[in-house]
């Protein structure tokens, strides 16, 4: 059994600060992929570099303190790649393990940002990594593609979604992408788990959003039908602390 925890830690150092590493080794995780690490390899100790029994790889943005992904893995991957577009790669959004079995893709999508400011640069993003995906998918491989995508797909998948249609992360276009997205064969795995409302992953640090329950599910595992059978579990763990979102869990 595989276990793969994907997290948004809104800082690396600031999680660690909170016990990330300590956590890290009692969830004992087969790979945790985090996204918006905010520090780039130079700037960090052996403890986030070396991690007992794992291996480390990171995808940093030019821009300290910025953005970036880190995907700690128990098995040495075969291949680790970028996304291979600069103006994507530069921000550090993409990290490619490929393994014997499957291809895991580590990513942090874009905020489009208020009044849709970089929308436009999301959602090339967006339809460069479907196109990525669909390429592994159509040779036939299995993929697994998680983090956080910054997009709230349903209303089922916010607390209060008629306030928040002008908002980023549940504007139309965005939505629009992953009805796209998961039409095209892919699978949203907490879903196929688990219909219920009520399931969020990032809260606001405001307002004691996260005792009330007043989320957004914007950080997700999606995998392509062929991994479907060999999926045991996918959960969100709301109770660990640390970050404004929190990790989820996918077993297989």
């Amino acid at each position: 059994m595989r276990k793969i925890i994907s997290w948004n830690v809104n800082g690396i150092r600031a999680a660690e600060e909170k016990g990330l590493f300590k956590w890290m080794r009692e969830e004992n995780p087969s790979i945790l992929c985090l996204q918006e690490t905010k520090a780039q390899p130079d700037v960090l100790t052996k403890k986030f570099i070396e991690p007992d029994g794992y291996y480390s790889y990171f995808a940093s943005a030019q821009k300290k303190g910025y953005s970036g992904v880190v995907t700690y893995t128990k098995d040495e991957p075969k291949k680790i790649k970028l996304m291979g577009i600069d103006e994507f790669d530069s921000e550090g959004r993409y990290l490619e393990t490929v393994f014997e079995d499957f291809i895991l893709i580590n990513t942090y999508f874009p905020n489009s940002q208020s009044e849709g400011k970089r929308l436009d640069y999301k959602i090339r993003f967006c339809q460069e990594l479907h196109k990525k995906i669909s390429e592994y998918r159509d040779q036939g491989k299995k993929v697994i593609l998680c983090g956080d995508y910054n997009i709230a797909h349903k209303e089922i998948d916010l607390a209060n979604p008629k306030t928040n249609t002008k908002n980023p992360g549940f504007l139309p276009e965005e939505r629009a992408w992953m009805d796209e997205f998961i039409g095209d064969g892919y699978i949203d795995i907490f879903r196929f788990f688990d219909p219920s409302p009520g399931n969020y992953t990032w809260w606001s640090y405001r307002f004691g959003a996260r005792e009330k329950n007043i989320g957004w599910r914007i950080d997700y595992f999606t995998i392509t039908e062929n991994l479907l059978d060999d999926i045991k579990n996918c959960e969100i763990l709301n109770t660990v602390p640390g970050s404004d979102h929190c990790p989820v869990l996918l077993e297989f």
